[in-house]
């Protein structure tokens, strides 16, 4: 990519982000979210936007040297909001747009689109979000996978004590079935996990064309609602699919 760098300014950008033409990011095909990345120097939790397939590809080829499992995806302009506002449950909040080219620029979400956060709500219309889980499960996994055969690292060590800090603090959707039955996930190996989920756009993906309802639970009373058999949960398993052995007396533990 390009080193020599063109002046862009927030608002071409901004402008450019709503109505873009054609636009791409980078997704992870370890979570099947975007790729997020820490900025070393900000600290801001960002994603990858490019206006060109060949600048997004490039890209994902950069990370998939450094073992990220990585694809480009095209966001169609009717996906465009449902695409940045779902960044917000992702903890995302940042764009880094044309990163490695000479237009390379970065944008705060919140400045692109806004809205109240879920605490700001009045009650009785409070929404589940864990945007502080979800985000953190996103690294874990990206970091997790990154290896063929991973080792607990410290920074995964790290990673999986704050992930199981922001659980036992959250609030999960759990779905019901018409019939008043929980669904389960049945892994290859047998073992069966109970499906929870971080926020309603995940809810959503896993209840598509099923009736299903949403109960709000307590991280501490999940247990109470475990179907018989399971092992624990799958924390948006459409998504980071990420597994914790649950037991009543026993801290969860992520599962690899």
């Amino acid at each position: 990519m390009k080193e020599k760098k063109t002046a862009v300014t927030k608002q071409e950008t901004l402008a450019a982000l709503r109505k873009p033409g054609e636009i791409y990011t980078v997704m992870s095909q370890v979570t099947r979210m975007p790729f997020v990345m820490c900025d070393e120097e900000t600290f801001d939790d960002e994603v990858f936007l490019y206006y060109r397939v060949e600048d997004a590809k490039e890209k994902a080829e950069q990370l998939t040297k450094e073992r990220y499992r990585t694809a480009v995806l095209k966001i169609e302009e009717k996906q465009l909001l449902g695409f940045y506002t779902n960044l917000y449950t992702m903890g995302v909040n940042c764009l880094a747009v044309n990163d490695g080219t000479d237009t390379s620029i970065k944008i705060q979400l919140s400045d692109l689109v806004r809205r109240k956060k879920p605490e700001e709500m009045p009650e009785g219309k409070r929404v589940i979000e864990n945007s502080a889980m979800h985000l953190t499960a996103l690294y874990f996994m990206q970091e997790l996978r990154r290896l063929e055969k991973p080792e607990p690292t410290e920074q995964i060590k790290e990673l999986q004590e704050e992930l199981l800090a922001h659980y036992q603090e959250g609030t999960f959707i759990v779905a019901i079935q018409e019939d008043g039955q929980i669904p389960v996930l049945k892994q290859k190996d047998g073992s069966i996990y109970q499906p929870i989920f971080t926020d309603v756009i995940e809810f959503q993906k896993f209840s598509r064309g099923k009736k299903m309802k949403m109960a709000a639970i307590p991280a501490a009373k999940i247990p109470e609602v475990l179907v018989p058999d399971a092992k624990g949960v799958a924390v948006n398993p459409f998504g980071v699919n990420v597994q914790l052995q649950v037991q009543r007396k026993k801290q969860p533990s992520p599962n690899a």
